[in-house]
């Protein structure tokens, strides 16, 4: 027994020995040598695409690959490593053209108007270790079908013209017959959107849409109520009014009185009518005589606020020139300085033009502008030989119309295209605003496109059709085109703007016919104004 304990202490010694020889344990070698990579782009089709970037409108049909910065090993695919968030088919991959590139390949196409987020994750994967993540967000194109059928192109015009004449004539207010200033909005009515809405009733008559016995009525009942019924301030209209009533609604709450560039739009319509309506008879002649009282009642030296050289936009019995906003180009407004030059009994002289208006030439057009800019003055102004010591008006409408298309047409990631494009206040997800390449909401305006049918039409028949045949499952309701849409957000508005709906037909038919062009430069005051202003337009 003793000898046991021995050995056994003889060996634990032993065991102590060589321990306290061993040297310090060293650190641990990594023997992980998987390469550290990261995507170093993807491409959609044959677009090349960053790490958090995103695109709207994508191909049904699209392709995807990924590059990495080190060649991949596909057998060394990982799991849910790379996916197509929201694709509900079968994901399987396969190499590029070279070691680094992995393709997606889909079993069916992807769905319309669907979001998508292209992930690859970090961790080891193909043989990597990927040390950022990627991430990419797309969203499909609206379905690219037909939804209605085809008609010929002189068909589809009228209907687009037609429908939108439908808000000013069948959604009016009953007792003004004034226009409401949006779909629903009961008692309120807009001035300068029944300005575009007065000009609608000849196109209306012309196409055999109403008689002309019907248009008489219509327009000789809101002329008696503008004469007789709506209040007014210096001879101005509010921008809204009651239409019952007559009385001024207010915009906001110092804008509750005059609104000189509103009344401008009002009175463009009346002036245009008053060279329609030049029938002998009693109801003929009362329009004519209502309108040039109308006309002339309008006191447009008076908002040079105490004899300044320059405009101004609103006035208010209570609040006075509180809001003191001076009308300075360039914007929608050319038309109020060329009224009151035109004025018989309130003119201005041209040193009030020349220094509120064109600021003594600094005045130039930002072609990133809103599109409302070259259609709201230029409803009945003809600007196709219109010209002044500054601008040839043509070129400038035409080039700011250009711009915006081409702008639209060079950003998908919004959803928009050679055929998806326009860009000018409206509606939008938020609320509303003045859209355009400087305001990008992502929100296209119908009436932007359709508008400048006179200065782009190849552009805009493109997007006539595509608002219509594409998107009219969405877009097309009672008064034709809604207000708005972005295809970003998946967003159509349900609402119809009198400011909008308007252009769309006035200026459809002035690039048809020149009919509302030719109406108002009739007009001997406006010819005169106009040659004190220093413009050619013959």
């Amino acid at each position: 027994m003793k000898d046991q304990v021995r050995i056994l202490a003889s060996a634990l010694m032993a065991v102590m020995v060589f321990s306290g020889c061993q040297k310090p344990d060293s650190p641990k070698v990594d023997e992980d040598d998987t390469p550290k990579a990261f995507v170093e782009y993807a491409k959609l089709d044959d677009t090349v695409i960053r790490n958090g970037g995103s695109a709207v409108g994508v191909s049904l049909d699209a392709k995807f690959s990924l590059v990495f910065s080190e060649n991949i090993d596909l057998d060394k695919m990982e799991k849910m490593s790379v996916f197509l968030s929201g694709y509900d088919g079968k994901l399987s991959f396969a190499m590029g053209d070279g070691p680094r590139e992995l393709v997606l390949v889909l079993s069916e196409k992807l769905l319309p108007s669907k979001k998508h987020i292209l992930t690859v994750s970090k961790g080891k994967t193909l043989g990597l270790n990927i040390v950022d993540s990627f991430k990419y967000t797309l969203t499909t194109e609206y379905d690219p079908s037909d939804k209605f059928p085809r008609i010929s192109e002189d068909e589809l015009f009228e209907k687009v013209q037609r429908a939108a004449f439908g808000y000013f004539w069948d959604h009016a207010h009953p007792v003004s017959g004034l226009s409401r200033e949006r779909k629903g909005s009961g008692e309120t009515v807009t001035s300068g959107g029944s300005g575009f809405g007065l000009m609608t009733v000849p196109v209306a008559i012309e196409r055999g849409w109403i008689s002309r016995q019907e248009g008489v009525e219509r327009i000789l009942k809101i002329v008696t109520f503008l004469d007789e019924k709506s209040q007014r301030f210096h001879g101005a209209w509010s921008h809204w009014l009651n239409g019952t009533s007559g009385n001024a609604v207010p915009f906001s709450t110092y804008d509750n009185g005059a609104d000189l560039v509103e009344t401008a739009f009002m009175v463009q319509g009346l002036l245009t009518l008053k060279h329609y309506f030049t029938g002998s008879d009693a109801s003929e002649t009362a329009i004519r005589n209502k309108i040039q009282n109308l006309w002339e009642a309008v006191e447009w030296d008076w908002f040079r606020q105490n004899g300044q050289n320059r405009l101004y936009w609103h006035w208010s019995e209570n609040y006075g020139w509180k809001m003191n906003m001076a009308i300075s180009g360039w914007n929608e407004a050319m038309r109020v300085y060329i009224l009151a030059a035109s004025s018989p009994t309130h003119t201005i002289d041209k040193v009030v033009y020349d220094e509120g208006w064109t600021r003594n030439g600094a005045n130039k057009l930002n072609y990133r502008s809103p599109l409302f800019f070259t259609h709201y003055s230029f409803l009945g102004l003809d600007p196709r030989k219109l010209k002044d010591e500054h601008f040839d008006y043509w070129a400038e409408n035409t080039k700011m119309a250009q711009t915006n298309h081409d702008y639209c047409a060079s950003n998908g990631a919004n959803g928009y295209s050679e055929r998806c494009w326009g860009l000018t206040a409206s509606d939008y997800s938020k609320g509303y605003t003045a859209s355009s390449p400087n305001n990008d909401t992502g929100t296209v305006a119908p009436t932007a496109a359709l508008a400048s049918f006179p200065y782009v039409p190849e552009y805009s028949k493109k997007a006539m059709e595509y608002f219509y045949y594409v998107l009219g499952d969405r877009l097309w309701g009672e008064y034709g085109f809604k207000d708005a849409f972005s295809l970003k957000d998946n967003w159509f508005a349900s609402s119809y703007i009198a400011i909008d709906e308007g252009p769309i037909v006035v200026m459809m038919e002035n690039y048809r016919t020149g009919l509302l062009w030719n109406c108002f430069m009739q007009d001997e005051d406006v010819q005169a104004g106009l040659t004190k202003l220093g413009f050619t337009w013959k």
